[in-house]
């Protein structure tokens, strides 16, 4: 009876990952632990938001386990972009993408040390197919994990940034407990960035999981007219324009708070 029991309490522990397989070690404490340590090194490095993914329905292999991150653009830059494209954004754009490629090596390289795997989702490495996509796209690993929604603008919107936020995410086989996961639009009935998108193409569809991106946006429509505006504004023929954040509704709100006058 004792022994039946025993087997049950470590059949429990087992599947809720509270115990290691063979030593009967609780983990619970270590996993939160960890989870903690890591989070406190990633804010360190300029990590703002934070979250980690239960990625198992989505991809196979060992490292089923995303860590998302967020970092915010500038307010100055962001309240500018309601106008037009800016050099400043541009700017920007890359100098962010590099401090998060930064903070998620780092990430990475802790959990190594930790003894876990891990791989860091760098713009080195992650790159776009023929559509403009990429394998594990950021802002899937950042609605599992809890930091926002897929907004009719097709941009993560976070409760605290709206979308002026840029991405990264690693992954790992690391133990730590996961977020609650977001998987359905808070945008409602606004019509903001659909409106205003002057190539026309955002679709107003109301994002779930089970919503693709072809459902959302337009995207040839979307990039050449991103190429027309940056060029117009900077001369620089690149697909960057920043509106359909910019005019967003929760973006604003970041703006209003974070604006001195």
């Amino acid at each position: 009876m004792r022994t039946n029991c025993k087997n049950h309490i470590f059949t429990f522990l087992k599947k809720t990952n509270f115990v290691e397989i063979g030593s009967f070690e609780v983990r619970g404490l270590r996993c939160a632990e960890l989870k903690q340590d890591l989070f406190s090194l990633l804010a360190e490095n300029g990590a703002e938001l934070m979250g980690v993914a239960d990625l198992s329905d989505i991809i196979s292999g060992e490292m089923q386990t995303g860590i998302a991150v967020a970092v915010s653009v500038p307010v100055n830059i962001v309240k500018d972009l309601q106008t037009a494209p800016t050099k400043e954004y541009y700017d920007a754009y890359y100098t962010l993408n590099a401090m998060l490629d930064d903070i998620v090596t780092c990430g990475a390289e802790f959990l190594k040390e930790n003894g876990d795997q891990a791989f860091a989702n760098t713009t080195k490495v992650v790159k776009q197919n023929d559509n403009w996509c990429t394998p594990l796209p950021h802002k899937t690993v950042a609605a599992r994990a809890g930091l926002g929604w897929i907004g009719k603008n097709c941009l993560l919107v976070t409760e605290r940034y709206g979308s002026a936020v840029r991405l990264s995410s690693f992954l790992t086989n690391a133990p730590m407990p996961a977020e609650k996961p977001v998987n359905e639009s808070k945008c409602g009935k606004c019509p903001a960035c659909v409106q205003k998108c002057p190539a026309k193409a955002l679709t107003g569809v109301l994002w779930n999981r089970t919503i693709r991106r072809e459902q959302i946006l337009r995207k040839e429509d979307c990039k050449e007219m991103q190429i027309q505006r940056m060029k117009k504004a900077t001369g620089i023929a690149t697909d960057l324009c920043g509106l359909h954040f910019a005019v967003c509704p929760y973006t604003q709100r970041f703006v209003n708070r974070n604006t001195h006058i």
